[in-house]
């Protein structure tokens, strides 16, 4: 008895690239990327000005704080998040009524600093509040002054009005770099 050679058969592979590629290109088309979004916010044109003097009035800056622990301070004092717009409305508007807030609408400031260790849900609230102030007045001033609010302003038409809006009532919110406060 001869020793018999089995031949094993063989695979063909010549399809296999083909196979791979359309794979390939499938997983391409089907995957979404995820992309990462911010807040659209619209910084002020570089200048050549020197800053204003830094000593403004205290009375001109309602300060808010957001604490390592997602706590909210409004000029050292806790405060809950629902009552913060209108705290800022009222510092908007105040008109040098109240001697704790800001003199005028084009003077009044909001400071607005977080910790390191606050939450972004926590910032987006707190700042979301903020602009939701601002746009209030607006709105109000612009319902009083023209009959529709300020969104309702149309940009080609009433660019005067546009602008009368935001010179009465200025978007001055100032943020400063987190730093590392804790939990007080």
């Amino acid at each position: 008895m001869g020793s018999r050679r089995r031949d094993i058969p063989e695979i063909n592979a010549g399809s296999m690239a083909d196979i791979a590629f359309l794979l390939l290109v499938f997983f391409l088309v089907t995957t979404t990327m995820d992309i990462p979004t911010g807040l659209q916010v619209a910084l002020p044109p570089i200048s050549e000005e020197p800053p204003e003097d830094s000593k403004q009035k205290k009375r001109e800056v309602l300060e808010v704080l957001v604490n390592a622990a997602d706590q909210l301070l409004v000029e050292g004092s806790p405060l809950t998040i629902d009552r913060l717009q209108q705290k800022t409305i009222d510092h908007l508007t105040n008109e040098g009524k109240d001697p704790t807030l800001s003199t005028t609408s084009t003077a009044a400031i909001v400071s607005l600093k977080n910790d390191r260790g606050t939450s972004y849900d926590m910032y987006v609230q707190v700042y979301n509040e903020l602009t939701a102030a601002y746009n209030r007045v607006r709105d109000d001033y612009a319902m009083q002054e023209y009959g529709k609010s300020y969104k309702d302003l149309d940009p080609q038409r009433d660019k005067d009005k546009i602008k009368e809006v935001k010179k009465k009532y200025p978007r001055k919110l100032s943020e400063a770099e987190p730093v590392s406060i804790g939990s007080e």
